[in-house]
């Protein structure tokens, strides 16, 4: 007989590393100082690709990590490393049997910079100077093993992978793990690390990424008439997820409560979405009934919005769908304007975005909105920020394969 938890989960932590910070305090302040993380790419490697602006961490986790420990990680991992520490720590470091300790951590794409750097070596060097740490490193699974390892966690080790939604559907996992009992906190998130020349070749050849080199700082402008494509970037987000009970106990602080989630594809195509976001708006519907919330308890949106001009409108048309009539007294925030698109970390990133936009009544407003498409009728915040009543909000993530994911969170207390 399965054993369904009705006490809520909460989020007690969180980490992060991101092209605005080195931590959760400093990406927070650059967001609601409204910086941009877009800058020109200056490797050697860039100067003959088609588009040479990206979204690189703030911090480089070289200078973090120890050097013995950072070289047998992917970069991926230093960065989910760095996250989950930060997180840990936020959250007090829980004193939960390691059995009763789950891990779920995505990525989009795991250790890419790895495998196409250990190639390089094999045609170069030959099979014998490939590294024995090169398949723990490239592996889709590495971050959550590393992570896992970390903190002894035995209650399992999990990695979805689901494209851009890959870092939401993480913090899905997480709260079912909670509800059915298989765990009593459990670590989620996603990290990505593919800034490098054949994904910004793939990417730039789908005329998926902007080509506003001139000005890095405007290139991601979503919602806007002169969206061309979104910014390639690279990060992590890591949350510590529990029940309240058990935060409450051990008096731990908590941001907000995860209510709900809703998993939906589209079927449609394997980049496009479906231009209506049929598959999108079910997935808000879903998080909302599972959630036990109506579309009027939701006061604010963190669209995924990536800033390309069929995406954007095909969720704007999902938001209507699914939130009806309330859609014109909810707040969009398209946080990927200032960040750039995570990929397999953006709906982990964007989920604390959310919970702290909650926990500090205060939605952050969209960079480089200067003239709004006509096409999309959303409530975006644009110029300053918006004050928030309590409520609930969403945070939404949609990848190539057709999947959605979005999540519902509620003011805590």
């Amino acid at each position: 007989m399965i054993h369904v938890h009705q006490d809520p989960v909460v989020v007690t932590g969180v980490g992060a590393t991101t092209p605005l910070g080195g931590d959760v305090p400093t990406t927070w302040d650059a967001l609601l100082a409204g910086e941009s993380g877009v800058r020109r790419l200056t490797q050697e490697w860039a100067e003959a690709l088609p588009v040479r602006i990206a979204a690189e961490v703030a911090v480089d986790p070289a200078g973090v990590l120890e050097r013995v420990e950072a070289r047998t990680l992917d970069r991926s991992q230093q960065l989910a490393l760095i996250a989950a520490r930060e997180a840990w720590r936020d959250a007090g470091s829980p004193d939960v049997q390691p059995e009763r300790l789950a891990v779920v951590l995505a990525s989009g794409i795991g250790g890419v910079l790895t495998l196409l750097s250990a190639y390089d070596i094999l045609k170069e060097r030959g099979p014998r100077r490939v590294s024995p740490h090169t398949v723990p490193m490239l592996m889709p699974n590495g971050p959550a093993a590393a992570v896992g390892l970390e903190l002894s966690a035995r209650g399992g080790v999990h990695t979805p992978v689901s494209a851009c939604a890959s870092g939401a559907e993480a913090v899905a996992l997480g709260l079912d793990l909670l509800r059915l009992d298989r765990a009593d906190v459990v670590v989620v998130g996603g990290t990505e690390a593919s800034i490098h020349a054949l994904p910004m070749a793939g990417f730039a050849a789908m005329r998926a990424l902007s080509t506003r080199e001139e000005q890095p700082e405007t290139a991601s402008r979503p919602y806007d008439k002169a969206r061309d494509g979104f910014v390639l970037a690279e990060g992590a987000g890591v949350l510590v997820l529990e029940r309240a009970a058990g935060a409450s106990a051990r008096g731990a602080s908590t941001y907000a409560e995860v209510a709900g989630a809703g998993i939906t594809s589209d079927a449609f195509h394997v980049a496009a979405p479906d231009p209506v976001g049929a598959g999108a708006a079910r997935a808000m519907q879903m998080a909302l009934a599972d959630a036990d919330l109506t579309p009027a308890d939701v006061v604010h949106i963190n669209a995924h919005a990536t800033s390309t001009p069929v995406g954007d409108l095909a969720e704007s048309g999902a938001i209507r769908t699914a939130m009806g009539s309330a859609t014109d007294r909810v707040a969009v925030s398209a946080t990927k304007s200032q960040t750039g698109h995570l990929l397999g970390a953006a709906g982990a990133v964007e989920a604390i975005f959310t919970v702290l936009a909650l926990h500090h009544r205060l939605a952050p407003l969209t960079r480089n909105l200067d003239d709004p498409d006509d096409d999309i009728t959303l409530d975006v915040v644009r110029l300053e920020h918006r004050h928030l009543g309590t409520g609930a909000a969403l945070s939404n993530s949609f990848g190539f394969g057709g999947h959605n994911v979005a999540l519902a969170f509620r003011s805590a207390g």
